[in-house]
């Protein structure tokens, strides 16, 4: 056998007795989500399909180790421990908690947010334009999507001067609340706000909301867990008021409307921050990024449960529109 044979064959036997050589070179993304794999799939699935448009393939030529806190905030810090101390190149974080945690964590590394509300006001951008640390990504243009709802409840009850906000008590709270105050002082709307991140706390929320003579709610929280989201669904359908939502999840499960940001194409987006990132770019060079695509859903069997016929001004506008 020549000497060039000898030496093909050598290679290719080290390539079928080491099969993870090739995976050990590929860099490995840190993917922390706050909820499930069950819930949140597709956003994982919608960053995957953003790499291999970009020509990297999970498993091939790049890594993603994607970790999952199953509604379960203190379970953060842990993860991202964990993904730091394996040595990922970049952190995906989906969210505030799990951005924070990021950051808290002390990570030196790259991160790309994705769904925060406001960076800055969170500390983790020096501003949107020049992020100037370690962190960059996608946020929510938050003060001109809770003007969106709010307006749209507006459509729904003409005559509203009165909303129930309820939220959560998740990190970077304050800025939300504060931006829901301002617009609907503009819209001359008087807004209750309500904390509730038990069981308990909603069904007392809901009693106040009803004592006070709220005329709708606006929900502030995010998915939340399958449990929480039927029980929520369930008192503003026992309070006989419309409802609106961030997130899709809630009308598919049988809430009222929502209107937020396309996560999916969020997600998908952020591959791009994680390409330009491995070939060279510092996330302090590249600007936090708006969403660009958003969804309205409306329940139209829930409006009718409730009572409401909702105008065409909105069915016209509508991505998508449950019978």
């Amino acid at each position: 056998m020549r000497r060039r044979d000898l030496l093909l064959l050598a290679a290719a036997t080290a390539v079928i007795r080491n099969p993870a050589s090739a995976e050990t070179k590929a860099p490995r993304i840190g993917f922390v989500q706050v909820g499930s794999r069950q819930e949140s799939g597709s956003l994982l699935e919608a960053f995957r399909e953003g790499l291999s448009a970009l020509g990297w393939t999970d498993g091939n030529n790049i890594i993603v180790l994607d970790r999952w806190a199953e509604e379960r905030a203190e379970q953060l810090p842990g993860i991202v421990k964990e993904l730091i101390g394996s040595g990922v190149a970049i952190l995906v974080t989906g969210g505030t908690p799990a951005t924070l945690a990021a950051k808290r964590a002390g990570a030196t590394i790259p991160i790309v947010l994705v769904g925060v509300d406001d960076p800055v006001a969170l500390g983790v951008a020096a501003s949107l334009a020049q992020p100037r640390g370690n962190v960059t990504g996608l946020s929510l243009s938050s003060s001109e999507v809770i003007a969106k709802r709010l307006h749209l409840l507006q459509e729904l009850v003409p005559r509203l001067r009165r909303v129930a906000v309820i939220v959560r008590g998740d990190p970077g709270i304050e800025q939300k609340v504060q931006d829901i105050r301002i617009n609907a002082a503009q819209m001359k709307i008087a807004p209750l706000m309500l904390q509730a991140t038990t069981g308990t706390a909603l069904e007392l929320a809901f009693a106040r909301l009803r004592s006070e003579r709220c005329e709708a709610v606006y929900v502030a929280s995010g998915p939340l867990g399958p449990a929480k989201r039927a029980q929520l669904i369930a008192l503003a359908a026992e309070a006989r008021l419309p409802a609106i939502y961030s997130f899709r999840v809630f009308p598919v499960d049988g809430g009222l409307m929502s209107y937020g940001a396309d996560y999916r194409d969020l997600f998908g987006r952020a591959a791009r921050f994680v390409d330009k990132i491995l070939k060279g770019a510092k996330p302090a060079d590249l600007p936090v990024e708006p969403p660009r695509k958003f969804d309205l859903t409306v329940n139209l069997k829930t409006a009718s449960a409730l009572g409401l016929t909702v105008p065409p001004s909105i069915l016209v506008r509508a991505d998508e529109v449950i019978e």
